[in-house]
């Protein structure tokens, strides 16, 4: 990490705040060793036991990465029956639709796909763009996230399987941008920059993400990959002897709105590097060393053919021209909190939630 990060700290060892907090919070979330077993068996029977006579005891969404597609693979070995849900919002590569078919046909796993309406998506992407703000796959993020709910309520199922892991994603600057969760900013950057309303895009408002689901739903989002030795490098050698699984010649080579995003406008119209916290959290969990992190910060982003090849495809899918595009590489930069959004309102309930849990002694979250 580096000052790109403008909240980045060093201690007098020059240790940083990234660091320091993984040491903190891996010690609570983090098992990837013989502890994890019996936390992770313990979950397991509790997801078993929660579906009663339903046909699914969890849900789990498979967007064609290689975090959820590895999860998809144990949850079978874990005799898990996931409804598997994968949400379309139009910008799947080809090879991660394939690699999708293949892990579903291996594991006999049902899947049901939601795609989403796209000129909404359309809209959403342009309204973001014009925004100015550093996150944009707020829109991609926050549908798949209230696709996985909705789809639970309605097939009755308590948990939610996640791919996320402190191994791989365990350091990120907040500083960078807000929650793709926050409905109230994504709605308040639409209705300022869109064109048309959205009457099929279903968000999750401030009160269903904290209260009703995990409270009077009680509906967890899990995460097993914290209580397993998780090697990204090795997943993905059991993802492609197994299935034959593809990998991409790019992080998040899935979807080629998330490719463009995170290797071309956000390193060069915000400065952030999204590489750097990533190999920051291979380092710190031990899989890989500094050295080897920095030689793979070297290599370019994108290879100059690569690059006009993938901005024309991706103007083109959003119809903007590519002088348009240079205006949104160019325009007045903004943050989240530039609009309105749900900070106040998290702001207090954890205030709440952390007099709760120093009155009762308990820990109330709504990931595991």
């Amino acid at each position: 990490m580096d000052t790109s990060d403008p909240e980045i700290r060093f201690d007098a060892n020059g240790v940083c705040n990234h660091c320091q907090a993984f040491k903190s919070v891996k010690c609570k979330g983090w098992f990837p060793g013989p502890e994890g077993q019996p936390r992770l068996k313990a979950l397991l029977n509790t997801i078993r036991s929660s579906s009663g006579k339903r046909d699914y005891d969890c849900i789990l969404g498979l967007s064609g990465g290689i975090d959820s597609s590895f999860l998809a693979l144990k949850a079978r070995e874990w005799n898990l029956r996931p409804l598997v849900v994968h949400v379309d919002a139009g910008w799947n590569s080809e090879l991660a639709v394939a690699n999708i078919e293949r892990l579903v046909s291996h594991c006999n796993f049902d899947l049901h796909t939601h795609v989403v309406d796209w000129e909404e998506m359309r809209d959403l992407h342009l309204a973001f763009l014009r925004s100015g703000i550093p996150n944009q796959d707020v829109p991609q993020d926050h549908i798949f996230f209230s696709s996985l709910y909705h789809f639970a309520m309605r097939n009755g199922i308590r948990y939610i399987l996640s791919g996320g892991n402190l191994a791989t994603e365990g350091i990120f600057p907040s500083s960078w941008h807000g929650s793709a969760m926050d409905a109230i900013n994504l709605r308040s950057i639409h209705s300022t920059f869109g064109e048309r309303p959205l009457r099929n895009y279903k968000t999750i408002g401030f009160f269903d993400y904290y209260l009703w689901y995990p409270v009077v739903r009680r509906m967890r989002t899990v995460r097993p990959l914290n209580f397993i030795p998780y090697v990204k490098s090795q997943a993905l050698k059991e993802l492609v002897d197994t299935v034959g699984f593809k990998p991409y010649p790019r992080k998040h080579g899935e979807s080629l709105f998330t490719k463009v995003f995170q290797n071309h406008l956000l390193p060069v119209r915000y400065g952030y590097d999204k590489r750097r916290p990533h190999l920051s959290s291979l380092i710190v969990s031990g899989q890989l060393t500094r050295e080897e992190a920095l030689d793979e910060l070297a290599k370019p982003l994108y290879e100059p053919l690569e690059l006009a090849n993938d901005l024309d495809y991706f103007c083109k899918k959003l119809r903007v021209s590519p002088s348009e595009f240079d205006g949104f590489m160019t325009a007045p930069r903004r943050r989240h909190t530039d609009f309105p959004n749900f900070g106040s309102r998290y702001r207090l309930l954890k205030s709440i939630q952390a007099a709760v849990q120093r009155i009762s002694g308990r820990r109330f979250a709504n990931y595991s």
